[in-house]
C-alpha cells in the first residue's frame, strides 16, 4: 500500500500552494501552472466561503484538501493537466461550493465535461441487497445511473481515473467517521471500485483500494495478517537483501541490465490466497518476492533460466503470463523456487514497459488514442480496455441492472481463467471452473439458449462439467432457444459466470407472465415435494418471503429473480423449526483438546506435535494412532511418516488445522428406480463424487415390477447440500423418483 504523503503547508495550517505544485510537476506534465494554481485557489475561496456540511468522510473532510489529494494520486499516474484541474475542482462542485457553469468559463468546456462525467458516475452506489425489491431488480434511477457511468468512461477514460482516485481519497479519510459509514464505503469499494481498478490494469490503486476496504469490511483478520507480517518484517528485510545480491551479482555476470525490487504483498492479497487455497499463513510463498525488469522480453527468459539454475523451481507455482497474458493486459512471468535457507521466494520477470502497463495500466497507454500510425502499437492496451468498456455498456443496456453490472465488473478479479477451444480451433477465455454452458453464452447468447448438450475432446459429458484448460468444446444445439431453469440453481453448478446467468434470467424474464407462473409453480412444487416439505401452508409461506398472492412468487420464481431454495429454506422454517436447531448443533467431525487440531471420524482424542518434524499450523499433516500416547501428528513429507504409512496403514488417519468443528446432519432419502446391474455402483459413485457420506443403506429389489427402492441415510451440512444430492441422484440412468422422509420421532 502506498504510504500517503502529507501536504506541504505553512506555520499557519494553510497549504503551500508553490510547494505542492513543484511536487506535481516532479510526476505529472503541467503545461500552464498558473492554471493550475488558479483552480487551486478558486476551490480554496469557494470552500471558505459556503456553510460546512456533514458528509460520509468523516469530521476533518475539507473539499479542496481532497481535491489536492485526487490531483496527487493522479499525478502518480502521469495523467495530463485537464485531468488535475477538473480533480482540484470536482469535490468543490459536488459539494455545491461551486457551480459547474463558473469551472465552464474560467477553465473551458474540456474541463468542465470531465468533472459533469465524474458527477454521473458519484450516482452509483453499492446495491442494497438485504430487501426483497433490491434482489428482484433495481429501480429505472439505479439502471440510468450505471448507464450514464458507464457513457462516462467510454467517452474518457480519465473520468474513471478521476473517480477511483476520489474513491480512494474517501476510504483513507473515512476512518474518522462511524463505523456503519466505514462499512458502507469499503463495501462500494470493494464491489465495484477496485474490481474497475483491476479491469483497467491500475495495480497502483487496486491494491490500496483492496486493502483499505478488507481493513473495514473485515478487520479481525486484516489485523491478524498485519501483525504477523510485521512480526517478520526485520527477518524478511534482511533475507531478501541476501537473495538481492546473488541475483544481482548472476545477472552482471550475464551481461544483462536489470532493475531489482523486494515487493511486499498486500494484506488481502494474502488472506485471499490463503482462503482460495485452504493454507496457512507460512505456506504463503510470495510474501518473500522480487520484481525484476529487463530491457527486452528475451531477456526476461534468460532471467528465468538464471534463477532456476540457482535454485530448484517449485512447477505448479510457474506461471508465462507473456505467451498468455491475463485478460486484463497483464503480462509477466511468474515462478517460485526454494532458495538460500530452504526458504520460498516468488520472482516476477517483466520488461519495463510491462511494469508499466502492471502499475499504469490503461494510464499507460491513454495518451497515444487518436494519435498516428506510429503509436498504434502502444495504444493496444487502451483500445482493448475501452473496447471491454463497450462491450459492459452494449452488455448493460441489454440485460440493465447493477447487481448484474457489480459481477462483471468483479469477474477475474477473484478467480484465474482458463482457455479452452472451439472445434474450429479458435480459442476462448473463461473463468476458472466455467462450464460448457458458460461456453456456449461466451461464444454466443443464441448458441446459449439452444444449448442441449455438450461434446469435451469428443465426448459427451454433463453440462456442469468443469472446463481444463487446452479442451476442446462442442455445443450441440437445439432448433429452438429454451434454456433450463435448472441453469439457474447456483447449486448444481451449471452456470458460473455472472454474464451467462444474466443472459439466462433475461430470456425468462422476456416470456409471458402465465408462462413463468406455470414453470415457476412447477419448480417449486417439486422442490418441495421431494424434499418433503410440500405440507407447508402457502399463506405463512407467501408472509414469509413479501409476496402478496402464489401467482407473484411463482412468476418471480420463474423469471429467475428469486431463487427457489430461498423459498425451500422458509419452507423447512415453518414445518420443522425445532428440527432445524437440534440438527443445526449436531457435530461429526469434533475438535481436540487444543482446538488446533481436527481429528477426522474419531472425536475427541489425546494428540501430541511429534519432535522430528514439529509441524506448525498450515503445515500438511497426517496423524499416527500410537499405542497409549494418542494421535502423534506429523507432517506429510516427513520420513518418519511416510515409514510408517507403507509399514502400519491402518494406523495413519486424516488430520487437519482447524478453527471450529464442521457441523453435520442426518438426512434419510427414499429412491425408487427401475433395476438394473450396476445402479448401486452408480448411485454410491454419485454421492462420493459429490462430498456426500454415507451412512446407511437398505436395498429392496421388487422381482415382479423390476423396481428397486433404496433407503439413504446421508450427512449433510445443509439443506442446500440435501437438495444437491438430491438432484444429482435424479439424474442417474433409471431413477425415477428421489425424496427426502421426515423422521418425526424426533419434530
Amino acid at each position: 500500500m502506498k504510504v500517503r504523503e502529507d501536504q506541504p503547508v505553512f506555520k499557519d495550517g494553510t497549504v503551500d500552494l508553490e510547494a505542492w505544485l513543484a511536487r506535481i510537476e516532479e510526476k505529472a506534465p503541467v503545461v500552464d501552472s498558473e492554471q493550475l494554481i488558479r483552480a487551486c485557489r478558486i476551490a480554496r475561496t469557494a470552500e471558505e466561503e459556503a456553510d460546512h456540511r456533514e458528509n460520509d468522510w468523516g469530521e476533518d473532510s475539507s473539499a479542496f484538501k481532497t481535491g489536492l489529494e485526487m490531483a496527487e494520486i493522479l499525478s502518480d499516474l502521469g495523467l495530463d493537466q485537464d485531468a488535475l484541474v477538473a480533480a482540484v475542482l470536482y469535490r468543490t462542485v459536488r459539494e455545491g461550493e461551486l457551480e459547474l457553469a463558473t469551472v465552464k468559463d474560467q477553465f473551458g468546456p474540456k474541463i468542465a465535461n470531465l468533472i459533469r462525467g465524474v458527477t454521473r458516475m458519484a450516482a452509483i452506489h453499492h446495491p442494497q441487497r438485504s430487501t426483497r425489491t433490491a434482489v428482484l431488480g433495481q429501480n429505472e434511477t439505479q439502471g440510468e445511473a450505471v448507464r450514464k457511468m458507464l457513457v462516462a468512461m467510454i467517452d474518457d477514460v480519465r473520468v474513471a481515473l478521476i473517480k477511483l482516485a476520489e474513491r480512494t481519497c474517501a476510504i483513507r479519510a473515512v476512518k474518522t467517521g462511524p463505523v456503519s459509514r466505514r462499512y458502507k464505503v469499503a463495501r462500494e469499494v470493494f464491489d465495484i471500485y477496485a474490481p474497475l481498478a483491476h479491469r483497467l490494469g491500475v495495480g497502483y490503486l487496486k491494491w490500496e483500494l483492496e486493502d483499505l476496504a478488507f481493513r473495514y469490511i473485515e478487520p479481525q483478520d486484516y489485523k491478524k495478517i498485519a501483525k504477523l507480517i510485521d512480526e517478520k518484517r526485520i527477518d524478511r528485510e534482511s533475507y531478501i537483501q541476501k537473495v538481492q545480491d546473488i541475483i544481482c551479482s548472476e545477472l552482471e555476470q550475464a551481461d544483462i541490465k536489470a532493475e531489482i525490487q523486494g515487493r511486499a504483498k498486500h494484506i488481502y492479497s494474502i488472506w485471499r490466497k490463503m482462503k482460495r487455497k485452504n493454507i496457512g499463513f507460512s505456506q504463503v510463498y510470495d510474501i518473500r518476492a522480487f520484481r525484476i525488469m529487463v530491457p527486452r522480453v528475451q531477456d526476461c527468459y534468460a532471467v528465468l533460466g538464471i534463477v532456476h539454475s540457482l535454485w530448484r523451481h517449485i512447477p505448479r507455482e510457474f506461471d508465462d503470463y507473456i505467451a498468455s497474458p491475463k485478460p486484463n493486459g497483464y503480462r509477466s512471468l511468474h515462478t517460485a523456487v526454494i532458495g538460500p535457507e530452504g526458504k520460498v521466494v516468488e520472482i516476477q520477470i517483466r520488461t519495463s514497459d510491462m511494469h508499466s502497463d502492471a502499475e499504469l495500466g490503461v494510464c499507460a497507454h491513454w495518451l497515444y488514442k487518436g494519435t498516428d500510425a506510429k503509436k498504434a502499437s502502444q495504444s493496444k492496451g487502451y483500445e482493448e480496455k475501452v473496447s471491454w468498456l463497450r462491450q459492459v455498456l452494449e452488455w448493460h443496456d441489454e440485460l440493465g441492472g447493477i447487481d448484474e453490472m457489480v459481477e462483471e465488473l468483479g469477474a477475474d478479479v477473484t478467480v484465474d481463467r482458463i482457455y479452452v477451444l472451439t472445434p474450429g480451433g479458435h480459442v476462448v477465455d473463461l473463468a476458472a471452473s466455467a462450464t460448457p454452458v458458460d461456453f456456449a453464452y461466451k461464444v454466443h447468447t443464441d448458441v446459449g439458449h439452444r444449448c442441449r448438450g455438450a461434446k469435451v475432446n469428443g465426448r459427451i459429458v454433463p453440462l456442469n462439467t468443469s472446463l481444463k484448460i487446452g479442451d476442446q468444446v462442442e455445443i450441440l444445439t437445439g432448433n429452438e432457444s429454451s434454456p433450463s431453469r435448472d441453469w439457474l440453481n447456483q447449486d448444481l453448478g451449471y452456470v458460473r459466470s455472472g454474464r451467462a446467468r444474466a443472459k439466462i434470467k433475461q430470456w425468462f424474464k422476456s416470456q409471458d407472465r402465465d408462462v413463468n407462473i406455470r414453470d415457476g409453480k412447477e419448480l417449486l412444487q417439486r422442490e418441495l415435494r421431494r424434499l418433503n416439505l410440500d405440507k407447508v401452508d402457502m399463506n405463512l409461506l407467501l408472509e414469509r418471503s413479501n409476496f402478496l398472492d402464489a401467482d407473484g412468487l411463482h412468476a418471480a420464481i420463474g423469471a429467475g429473480d428469486v431463487r427457489v431454495m430461498h423459498i425451500v429454506h422458509y419452507a423447512e422454517d415453518i414445518l420443522h423449526p425445532a428440527k432445524k436447531k437440534t440438527l443445526a448443533i449436531t457435530e461429526h467431525k469434533e475438535q481436540n483438546h487444543s482446538g488446533d487440531l481436527v481429528i477426522q471420524g474419531v472425536g475427541n482424542m489425546l494428540t501430541s506435535i511429534a519432535n522430528c518434524c514439529k509441524p506448525v499450523p498450515g503445515d500438511p499433516v497426517t496423524g499416527y494412532i500410537t499405542i497409549g500416547r494418542g494421535v502423534s501428528i506429523h507432517r506429510d513429507d516427513c520420513v518418519n511418516m511416510l515409514q510408517l504409512k507403507s509399514k502400519e496403514p491402518e494406523r495413519t488417519i486424516d488430520v487437519s488445522w482447524g478453527g471450529e468443528a464442521q457441523t453435520t446432519y442426518p438426512a434419510e432419502l427414499s429412491l425408487t428406480a427401475y433395476d438394473r446391474t450396476g445402479l448401486l455402483k452408480d448411485v454410491m459413485t454419485v454421492l462420493a463424487n459429490n462430498g456426500v457420506n454415507v451412512t446407511s443403506m437398505n436395498t429392496l429389489s421388487n422381482k415382479d415390477q423390476n423396481l428397486a427402492e433404496m433407503r439413504i441415510t446421508l450427512e449433510v451440512a445443509n439443506l442446500t447440500a440435501l437438495s444437491r444430492a438430491i438432484s444429482m441422484l435424479s439424474k442417474v440412468s433409471n431413477v425415477s423418483d428421489v425424496r427426502r422422509i421426515y423422521d418425526t420421532r424426533h419434530d
